[in-house]
């Protein structure tokens, strides 16, 4: 039977704090809520250290009781002990804790299609790229090291469930340069004035290199060979960095399969 937890408990405390990214640091574990991410978690055969959820939840949710049956820790929350470690304005009613899973750097920077992060501050945007990035192939994506936490609640719930299948890393550019010398990819920058991305060939390993919200690519562009651009007919002079990413993703992911003009 499950466990019913207070608002004041230590217990509490603890999954409060991984609202915040010392907390989840030092726990090594986060948070992530509601029955449909709970729904992407099991899917991806992810661990869950542990369920908090009210008892209505708990009543009609079968993820819930499926995840009691596998021996989950259940512990059961008022309405107000649930506002206290929710991240939400109107909170779902089921917080879950998993562990940080972090890839190996070298893990990603070999990969056929990789996505970089150059130090994006707005965790919507980051995890609008990590969808993006599962969407077009990329199987691992590497935040700047000054950027948003690929943990953040903002970015686990705007990626909708790639968090989980995606493989993660922190790095700054030296330390990425590092991992990615002597694999071959091709490091791509994207940035206005650029060289059309609709012309890109072939590449056995690539890496693309989305920059900041404001400050473009930073100390990231150093390690671009190539700079690559959106071309825009229309009249906007910008698309924001989840956009562009994604638009960008998409056209990577498919150079090389375009048939040949007259």
């Amino acid at each position: 039977m499950p466990e019913r937890a207070g608002a004041h408990s230590e217990r509490i405390a603890a999954v409060r704090a991984l609202l915040g990214a010392k907390g989840r640091r030092e726990a090594r574990a986060f948070t992530f809520e509601g029955p449909t991410l709970l729904a992407e978690a099991m899917r991806s055969d992810i661990a869950i250290e542990a369920l908090y959820v009210t008892d209505t939840l708990y009543a009609k949710d079968d993820a819930v009781r499926e995840q009691e049956d596998r021996g989950t820790p259940i512990f059961i929350v008022d309405d107000r002990t649930m506002a206290k470690i929710s991240d939400l304005e109107t909170p779902s009613g089921l917080v879950a804790v998993a562990p940080l899973a972090y890839a190996p750097l070298d893990a990603i920077a070999g990969l056929s299609l990789s996505l970089v992060l150059a130090d994006l501050n707005d965790p919507g945007n980051a995890g609008t790229l990590l969808r993006s990035a599962e969407a077009f192939g990329a199987d691992g994506v590497v935040f700047g090291r000054l950027g948003v936490d690929p943990y953040h609640p903002k970015v686990v719930r705007a990626a909708m469930g790639a968090t989980f299948r995606l493989r993660l890393a922190v790095a700054d550019p030296t330390e990425f340069a590092a991992a990615i010398a002597g694999t071959g990819s091709e490091v791509l920058g994207l940035e206005a004035g650029g060289d059309d991305i609709r012309g890109l060939a072939p590449a056995e390993r690539r890496a693309l290199i989305v920059g900041h919200e404001r400050r473009g690519l930073g100390a990231w562009g150093a390690l671009c060979g190539r700079r690559v651009a959106i071309p825009m007919p229309g009249r906007a002079e910008s698309l924001n960095a989840a956009v562009a990413g994604s638009i960008a993703l998409y056209e990577t992911s498919r150079a090389g399969e375009r048939p040949e003009g007259p």
